[in-house]
């Protein structure tokens, strides 16, 4: 007997390989799947913003790196002696000025040199609710715990939505040609909107994705937001917050991901990597001295193995930390 609705996700054509640079703007769960990436020291960038999680942020976010554009200070606002700025998340913000902007231009100048040599972008949805600055009604994509009553709170339309990212995906065609759009729909509910409210909102996102998905720059959609609602389908997947995806199910839709965009080659590679700064990255509690030296030597000599494979493969870090244990 068969208990669960599983479903096949049709390979991508287009690989990704370690020659091939993949940033990720979205939700948290871009995040997961970016981080994924960094586990296996392919080439990366996550939410140089810090997460975002509505089709507007998104657009700020990228068009801000396409354009390589460069901060000021009309460009923050001060919350409590605090300096923020409404297009980035909570890890931007200083009491200094000064601290921030070099902070956040310094972003923007790796993400803009990041993008120009892009091969992949993988864009995540995970709203389409808004809240928008009072004072002058802007669309922010963090409100900084500010009091509610600054903001208004709304939803974008479809027809919003397909309008707004046509017109960026015709500028990102311009600009990067060769640069390949993917989407997602975040697994993870926006339960503070309520159990209609968060279908309504992911509603409205998959029904925009659907018409973006015509534009020559948008290669697929991938279905994150399926394998979780659809195949895993049972609370010990989530987390213990019950809305977030569990480490098992990311790693089990990391498997669909890389299925589908991995050669076998690169999975296999990935795999041996993953080891090397799982291992580097666990804390050794106890063991002789005699084999404290033997799992460095054989990490180690895994290094020298991958490096042999692909020597553009990074793995300087964990090379120095072994050669620490000896």
């Amino acid at each position: 007997m068969e208990l669960r609705t599983t479903f096949e996700i049709t390979p991508s054509s287009y690989k990704i390989s370690y020659d091939d640079p993949v940033l990720f703007i979205g939700s948290c769960f871009a995040t997961s799947i970016g981080r994924k990436f960094e586990e296996g020291h392919l080439p990366v960038m996550i939410n140089p913003a810090g997460t975002v999680y509505n089709p507007v942020s998104v657009i700020n976010t990228i068009r801000t790196i396409a354009e390589g554009r460069e901060y000021t200070i009309n460009d923050l606002y001060n919350n409590n002696g605090s300096w923020i700025s409404f297009n980035h998340y909570t890890d931007f913000s200083s009491p200094l000025a000064e601290e921030i902007l070099k902070k956040i231009n310094v972003s923007i100048s790796e993400a803009h040199n990041f993008l120009s040599v892009a091969r992949f972008l993988f864009i995540t949805f995970g709203t389409a609710r808004i809240y928008r600055w009072k004072d002058n009604g802007r669309i922010v994509s963090n409100c900084h715990k500010i009091p509610a009553h600054n903001f208004t709170r709304e939803i974008l339309s479809v027809e919003e939505i397909k309008e707004l990212w046509i017109r960026h995906l015709d500028e990102l065609h311009v600009q990067f040609p060769e640069l390949k759009v993917i989407f997602t729909i975040s697994p993870v509910r926006h339960w503070k909107d309520g159990a209609h409210g968060n279908q309504i909102s992911k509603s409205i996102l998959f029904l925009a994705v659907e018409e973006l998905l015509k534009h020559p720059a948008v290669l697929s959609y991938f279905p994150a937001y399926e394998l979780m609602i659809d195949d895993l389908r049972d609370y010990r997947f989530y987390d213990n917050d019950m809305l977030h995806p569990s480490s098992s199910a990311t790693s089990y839709i990391w498997e669909q991901f890389s299925g589908c965009w991995f050669e076998d080659k690169t999975i296999a590679l990935w795999r041996e990597i993953s080891r090397i700064s799982m291992a580097a990255a666990h804390k050794i509690q106890s063991g002789s001295r005699e084999d404290l030296r033997k799992f460095a030597e054989n990490m180690l000599d895994k290094i020298q193995a991958v490096n042999k494979k692909n020597s553009s493969v990074n793995l300087e870090s964990e090379r120095k930390y072994f050669l620490g244990l000896l």
